[in-house]
């Protein structure tokens, strides 16, 4: 007797060809860029490693695409090892790629008038749009993105959820170097970012590789 239920489509027609892959990289790190660039415009903070090359900037006058390149340095060992070659490659290329647009995008865009408050919801919702297409095609910014997502993959924790753990944590920390006003915004900025990911990026429910 023939099941009734049609055969699941074998999963090689579910892999991401590289053509969308490419597509998303560049796409999900320009969302996350121009988030970046309205955050450092108003004077705001995000988390992971993009938070850490914020303060250093803010500390130093670095520039923050090679400060945030470098920071991630360190965090590609881990990915190699956990979550394999292909991922690998495809955050180093992610990483640099917002190193780049990140100094870019001021040239191509400005802005007039610009209130700190839309850009922690709007620059939030942007970053959070723009990392989500990584996750999804097996990509991530490097740092923290990458601890997330393997502890969502072996034990089922939602990504968004452990990342604005860790955001608010390092947001929080940089009271030394702006006013309340600035961190509570970056912290509604975090909380939009990872809210973002918690809604929209659950273990199984998007298996496409």
């Amino acid at each position: 007797m023939q099941s009734d239920q049609s055969p699941e489509p074998a999963l090689t027609t579910l892999r991401h060809r590289p053509y969308e892959d490419v597509q998303a990289l560049i796409t999900g790190t320009l969302f996350v860029a121009l988030g970046i660039v309205m955050f450092g415009h108003t004077g705001l903070l995000t988390g992971g490693t993009a938070g850490i090359a914020f303060l250093i900037h803010y500390a130093t006058g670095w520039n923050f695409g090679l400060v945030f390149f470098l920071v991630n340095l360190p965090f590609y060992g881990l990915a190699w090892q956990r979550m394999g070659k292909a991922f690998t490659l495809k955050t180093f290329a992610a990483v640099g790629l917002l190193s780049t647009f990140v100094n870019l995008l001021p040239k191509l865009v400005s802005f007039q008038a610009l209130s700190a408050p839309f850009t922690a919801v709007m620059g939030g919702l942007l970053m959070g749009a723009g990392m989500l297409m990584l996750f999804r095609h097996r990509a991530s910014l490097g740092g923290f993105n990458v601890l997330v997502l393997y502890l969502q993959e072996r034990f089922g924790w939602r990504a968004g959820r452990i990342q604005m753990g860790f955001d608010c944590a390092i947001v929080l920390g940089s009271f030394a170097l702006v006013d309340w006003q600035h961190v509570a915004l970056s912290v509604l900025g975090a909380v939009m970012l990872n809210q973002t990911l918690a809604t929209n990026h659950r273990a199984g429910r998007y298996i496409t590789l």
